[in-house]
């Protein structure tokens, strides 16, 4: 079953892609005199929130780890894909199909707002459950 190395990749990849999402929120400092006033403006700047106030990074920071949160979410599917494949082929197509998509989406996303190394990582995640949903799903003639 080669389907099965194929969404274990994935998984591999999708977690890496969240190790280093993650990675990078925590760490990000603005290079620039602009993007530092910009941050600092970002960290000052309070909004109300019901009974307490958040500030625009927090918003920043909150976004950004609720994404790697997903990327694990995802490492995990397809990981579990790779268990359906013997079990229920079914639920292994739909789930690989669902990968599939969020990660073409993904793409988009990274190569308008994101950058190069983002938008690698989508094709590089893509195409390993794009390659297994390839090996797992039947052909019918």
């Amino acid at each position: 079953m080669k389907s099965i190395l194929w969404f274990r990749i994935s998984s591999i990849l999708l977690f890496l892609y969240g190790v280093g999402y993650s990675f990078s929120f925590l760490v990000f400092r603005p290079h620039t005199r602009e993007g530092r006033a910009v941050w600092s403006f970002m960290r000052r700047t309070r909004i109300p929130e019901g009974e307490s106030s958040v500030t625009y990074s927090d918003f920043f920071m909150g976004f950004g780890l609720f994404a790697a949160a997903l990327f694990f979410f995802e490492s995990f599917l397809s990981w579990y894909c790779s268990f359906l494949v013997g079990e229920y082929i079914e639920g292994a197509i739909v789930l690989a199909w669902s990968l599939l998509v969020l990660q073409i989406i993904s793409l988009v996303l990274s190569w308008r707002y994101f950058g190069t190394v983002q938008a690698l990582m989508s094709v590089l995640t893509g195409g390993s459950v794009g390659i297994a949903l390839a090996l797992v799903t039947p052909i019918r003639l």
